[in-house]
């Protein structure tokens, strides 16, 4: 038997339409259709239900929490019957024709895993224009480059796999975002036999896209994670790439006030303080909070006013970071760590790399738990 596992979400138009057409793809072949819809507000579970009581092939599932497309892909997969388990997405733009051929190359052993792409011999991305066409391109040259990934198209949501394969492999997937495809041919310790079949991608007809930055962030998450390990989380990552355009732009910021030459302020401590400092500093934090706020955390971000509030927790997150920068490397100073090994210029460096390294997951902590933690997804 095979399982077709289709995730859902406001898609109460699309659900009927699909039956029909998966249902007339697979013929005589004997399948079960599951839906699995995480609780969509058109109340589309109430519709695949209404098709489940008429034909015994569907099943659905309706889940309350952890929503998203890949947790909901696995649930779907972990409660299929079938040997051989197929995913496609409900929006109508997969073509269910070229189902078969995935199923019996499958099946006759010829693959593990068989991804309907749209970038092989006999696939087209359709009527895409060339804005999604570069993002595609660019998120399949990422993956390629550093995941290797078997498939010309890792960005597919639509294959189908072994039982066998599945069951091997569903301990060590780590479901997030929108790719689920990319955990399964990512993973470096399991060498999958995986082939093509072409189709062209079809326009949505009903229903709206689910393509957002959370989708891209999402995916470079699943990409980080995946080549560097769960050892490391990506958003962390992601958050110290973040840290570490903020100085690019802390150094822009701080030579083009230096060439105007607006000269110093005296704070009562000593030497004055210049102001292009004080602008790099400045211009450096509220590029990393943007940042952060609409790519690392997109799904905690703030919004409308209380972005100002945010802005404000950041800066004291930041002042404290630097704080700690600070004591950290005074620190180091007082107890020469270093100096004969390194040699004094060089242990500087050390100390100021060390409290920069120390106040960089100080501020990660902060802002994970306490700025972006406190904000409800959406």
């Amino acid at each position: 038997m095979v399982s077709v596992v289709t995730p859902t979400y406001n898609e109460a138009d699309n659900v009927g339409p699909l039956v029909d057409a998966l249902n007339e793809a697979l013929g005589d072949l004997p399948h079960e259709i599951i839906v699995v819809d995480d609780d969509s507000p058109d109340r589309t579970w109430e519709v695949a239900g209404a098709i489940a009581d008429a034909d015994p092939r569907v099943r659905v599932v309706r889940r309350f929490d952890n929503h998203g497309l890949s947790p909901a892909v696995m649930a779907g997969l972990g409660a299929a019957r079938g040997e051989v388990l197929a995913v496609i997405d409900a929006d109508l733009q997969h073509d269910e024709a070229i189902l078969p051929e995935m199923v019996r190359r499958v099946r006759d052993g010829e693959a593990d895993l068989v991804v309907g792409s749209r970038a092989t011999d006999g696939g087209s991305y359709g009527e895409w224009g060339a804005g999604r066409r570069v993002v595609s391109w660019v998120a399949t040259l990422i993956a390629r480059l550093f995941l290797r990934v078997p498939t010309t198209d890792p960005m597919s949501g639509y294959f189908a796999l072994s039982k066998a394969t599945f069951d091997e492999m569903a301990p060590h997937i780590n479901p997030q975002g929108f790719k689920i495809l990319l955990e399964f041919i990512g993973r470096r310790r399991h060498r999958l036999r995986v082939a093509e079949v072409g189709f062209t991608f079809r326009n949505r007809v009903a229903g709206e896209t689910k393509m957002s930055p959370s989708v891209i962030r999402s995916y470079l998450l699943a990409v980080v994670e995946l080549w560097v390990g769960r050892q490391v989380k990506g958003q962390f990552v992601l958050y110290s790439l973040v840290g570490a355009s903020g100085v690019v732009v802390n150094l822009v910021a701080f030579a083009l006030v230096e060439s105007l030459d607006f000269g110093a302020i005296s704070v009562g401590f000593g030497r004055p303080l210049r102001w292009s400092l004080l602008v790099g500093i400045q211009v450096s934090i509220v590029w990393n909070f943007l940042l952060n706020n609409y790519f690392t955390f997109w799904e905690r971000r703030f919004r409308g006013r209380s972005l100002v509030v945010g802005l404000v927790l950041f800066e004291l997150v930041s002042a404290l970071g630097v704080i700690v920068h600070v004591s950290v490397f005074q620190f180091l100073e007082s107890t020469n760590w270093g100096d004969r090994a390194l040699g004094e210029d060089a242990a500087r460096i050390a100390h100021d790399g060390v409290g920069f390294l120390v106040a960089l997951v100080s501020n990660y902590y902060l802002n994970v738990n306490y700025l972006w933690g406190r904000r409800n997804s959406v």
